[in-house]
């Protein structure tokens, strides 16, 4: 398994954030631009291996506050991280044969943090007839 540290504090974007205006609009996909860049820079300085068959990959986060929050909300920030982790090459694609995107984590308060679990295989997972 390889953890890689994430530079974030808390979720750059929520499922929560409107879109509202044109200028909302391009500010969230610079900040998904940003977030899927990241990735692939972290997964290079993290030296991922390339071309795997198979990757779980496992987001967690830990707040500062014991405040309620929905796992789903980190949807926004996980998805731009699997497409930068296919963007550096570790696996051909952010599909179920290919990534297995597990449910993020969120742990109870603490210093606030975010990272990443991964664990690769050699081999695709065969996808149900």
């Amino acid at each position: 398994m390889k953890i890689i540290e994430l530079p974030w504090k808390s979720p750059p974007l929520s499922m929560n954030d409107r879109g509202a205006s044109l200028k909302a609009v391009y500010a969230k996909s610079r900040e998904v631009t940003s977030i899927r860049e990241t990735s692939r820079i972290l997964a290079i300085a993290a030296r991922l291996p390339r071309d795997c068959g198979h990757a779980s990959v496992e987001l967690h986060y830990r707040p500062k506050t014991t405040r309620r929050r929905d796992t789903d909300n980190l949807t926004a920030t996980a998805k731009p991280i699997y497409d930068g982790l296919v963007d550096f090459g570790l696996v051909p694609d952010d599909t179920p044969e290919y990534m297995a995107k597990l449910e993020p984590v969120i742990h109870r308060k603490g210093k606030p943090s975010m990272w990443l679990e991964i664990v690769t295989s050699d081999e695709s997972r065969e996808l149900p007839a």
